[in-house]
């Protein structure tokens, strides 16, 4: 579901959901509570269906903001975790037994694509683009994720986690995301290459 420039920008609620258990393994409902406190969000949502994307990415920012030191674990492992909720419940159960099976050039070509289709559900109103299939090279202009932060390296590690968990296991297992440029480090876009790390 594309946004246009007059709608606010929506985006799937694993981009909250999955952070709430990382959230309550670090620091319990005490921590898990604080921290929804701090995004502004007063309940929680619905897991189908697309929310606003102004909770996701205040909840990612407060993070950040609160719990520097921490920020990059929780986000990674929120990443697998949503990652792997969509591998179980929205991919087809065929797509998810045929994609490893096939040479993984193929399969990682054919995730690409997907992933380009449906990528509304986790950029918001940012702008999704495959810049190469080989490399592997996506980008997310604009990511509201990190709207309006600045830092010295990159912030998108629950999208780079999400990526890597999906080619993983969907194609080879020694496939890994990294961000190479990120718009909180001043840049137009968030752009993450997908290799084989062997």
């Amino acid at each position: 579901m594309p946004h246009s420039a007059s709608t606010p920008g929506r985006i799937g609620p694993n981009a909250i959901l999955q952070m709430l258990p990382v959230l309550e393994a670090e620091g319990g409902k005490k921590l898990t509570n604080a921290m929804l406190e701090a995004a502004g969000i007063d309940a929680l949502p619905p897991d189908t269906g697309l929310i606003p994307e102004a909770g996701a990415a205040a909840l990612h920012q407060a993070i950040r903001t609160h719990l520097p030191e921490r920020a990059k674990s929780i986000a990674t492992e929120a990443g697998m975790r949503t990652a792997d909720y969509v591998i179980a419940h929205r991919i087809p159960p065929l797509i998810v037994w045929l994609l490893p099976r096939l040479p993984h050039r193929i399969a990682a070509r054919l995730l690409t694509n997907s992933i380009q289709h449906h990528a509304w559900t986790f950029t918001g109103s940012g702008r999704f683009n495959v810049i190469s299939h080989a490399p592997i090279r996506l980008q997310i202009a604009d990511n509201p994720v990190v709207r309006g932060e600045v830092a010295d390296a990159p912030l998108c590690h629950w999208h780079a986690a999400v990526f890597t968990r999906l080619y993983q296991r969907l194609v080879r297992a020694d496939y890994a995301a990294h961000e190479l440029e990120c718009c909180a480090n001043h840049h137009p876009a968030c752009r993450f290459e997908i290799t084989p790390t062997a």
